[in-house]
């Protein structure tokens, strides 16, 4: 008999911690749309009380999605449990996952608690959410640094309160596999009732060992894993939805249980994550990276050629690398594009909006023979990009690098409505360009983070750039995607200082 594995995906809530990763409320609708289209069984859409915005996107994420049950996190207070069950209403299925700190460390310098009064809040928590739903989590923080008889005292109090799903993180990375399967196996013995409830794993990727520190929880009674995709998350992130569920899937002489996940998926969710958030995957990233199914010793590609099983335990295909087909071209016609739009999981919102992602396109297949899937997924994250508050609009620019002489770039911005322009010298033409925007905006940022990747293969392919800025404490990414690097650099940068001139920030769910 094989058990089934929940995939519970943190991607938007603690995957949008990582800095500079906030989303929109439409790319956050994008992602949760692939997510169900992959068949992850819950997606936690955010932290209700966080903020308006991160209210607003789980709302109405949990308003389109059917297939998944909608979760928003709280911390163990009322205000935060109401605004969480307020969001999750419209969801077909919803879900409350209320938090408190249980190790000493954090009960003593961070809440300031004690223990009764730590047990007495999370089944307050408990209850308010039960008001909403009856489908309620409770995380004990910092598990892997908590006391086993509080972690058992603390569970036995919430599974009287009502708690469906009892979650035990290894908030800070800090454990190894063969002690947090023994934690798992240890609580799973002495919490009364705990066989009534599912028990779930989410661990953080500090010492590099958050997917196998879940499996070996899995291995040892676990039915849940939190996870998200490409692993990101705060610090060195969470653990890989695509390990973690490849994992089971290769080693079913190992793992007693499956999951409902869609795996041909897996590679196309990773990509638009990646778009999204614009954090690249390394290239031997597993599962999703690009040389996680290359062969460059001659053993290697001689023994695949002649049994692919010699070098390979799974399928690229069965991963969704097949997808990464030409789709359109510049001939194809509205009806062709809206289809495949449909096919990725793309909405667009108004016909407008279609129109203005077609034009995109047409202009896109003008200067670029092929076009694939990911060019689709840049076009419709670039027109995204656009749409963000435009306090700085890119009129037009130029660029001008030779041998033995200092590039030099021309940008004329539109800046709350007047025209401004300016040129500036740099050490190549990308430099010049920001220097010649920095001449006009002034902003007094930080660049943290300079990063360009190909969307596809080929010399005519989209070049992706990414531009981390920091000013003030705040940090943003910024997006651009164009055939010139150069033009993609500009509208990366200028994305960045609307996002800082928007003045949009989400508060940490733990402050």
């Amino acid at each position: 008999m094989t058990d089934k594995l929940i995939i519970f995906d943190t991607t938007l809530r603690d995957g949008e911690q990582s800095p500079g990763a906030s989303m929109t409320k439409e790319e956050k609708m994008r992602i949760a749309r692939q997510l169900e289209k992959l068949g992850v069984d819950v997606i936690e859409a955010g932290f209700a009380a966080a903020s308006p915005g991160d209210f607003d996107a789980i709302k109405s994420i949990a308003e389109v999605i059917k297939d998944s049950t909608v979760c928003s996190l709280a911390r163990a207070n009322e205000k935060d449990v109401r605004a969480a069950g307020e969001a999750i209403k419209p969801a077909k299925r919803g879900r409350i996952h209320t938090f408190i700190a249980t190790s000493p460390i954090h009960m003593q310098h961070k809440l300031r608690m004690t223990e009764d009064h730590v047990v007495e809040r999370a089944v307050q928590a408990v209850k308010w959410a039960l008001e909403y739903t009856d489908d309620v989590e409770f995380s004990a923080e910092d598990a892997v640094r908590s006391e086993m008889d509080f972690l058992v005292r603390v569970f036995d109090a919430v599974i009287k309160a009502g708690a469906k799903t009892l979650n035990v993180p290894d908030t800070v990375g800090y454990s190894i596999p063969a002690l947090w399967g023994e934690r798992f196996k240890e609580l799973i013995a002495r919490v009364p009732n705990s066989d009534k409830v599912i028990w779930s794993t989410h661990c953080h990727n500090d010492l590099g060992m958050a997917s196998a520190n879940s499996l070996s929880a899995v291995l040892n009674g676990a039915r849940q894993v939190e996870c998200t995709i490409n692993g990101l998350g705060e610090r060195a992130g969470n653990a890989s939805l695509e390990e973690i569920v490849m994992a089971v899937r290769t080693r079913r002489d190992v793992f007693s249980c499956d999951c409902r996940i869609d795996a041909t998926q897996i590679v196309p969710t990773s990509k638009l994550v990646s778009s999204i958030t614009g954090y690249p995957v390394q290239p031997n990233k597993a599962i999703v990276g690009a040389n996680a199914f290359a062969h460059e010793s001659g053993i290697h590609q001689d023994g695949v050629l002649k049994h692919r099983e010699t070098y390979e335990i799974m399928r690229a295909e069965d991963v969704g690398w097949s997808t990464n087909k030409l789709t359109l071209g510049k001939l194809s016609g509205r009806n062709a594009f809206r289809t495949r739009l449909q096919e990725l999981g793309i909405v667009l919102e108004s016909e407008d909006a279609l129109n203005a992602a077609f034009a995109r396109f047409k202009d896109l297949a003008d200067r670029k023979s092929e076009i694939f899937d990911e060019d689709i997924q840049a076009l419709v994250s670039d027109e995204e990009v656009t749409q963000v508050s435009e306090h700085y609009r890119l009129v037009a620019m130029g660029a001008h690098s030779e041998t033995g002489a200092l590039p030099v770039a021309r940008v004329v911005l539109n800046v709350g409505g007047k025209e401004q322009h300016a040129d500036a010298q740099g050490g190549g033409p990308v430099d010049a360009t920001f220097k010649a925007i920095e001449q006009i905006v002034q902003s007094g940022t930080e660049l943290l983070l300079y990063s360009v990747n190909n969307i596809t293969s080929g010399t005519d392919a989209q070049g992706e750039v990414t531009v981390r800025l920091s000013k003030g404490g705040r940090v943003v990414n910024g997006q651009g995607a164009d055939t010139d690097i150069v033009v993609a650099s500009a509208k990366s940068y200028l994305n960045a200082l609307n996002k800082l001139h928007a003045g949009t920030e989400r508060a940490h769910p733990q402050v």
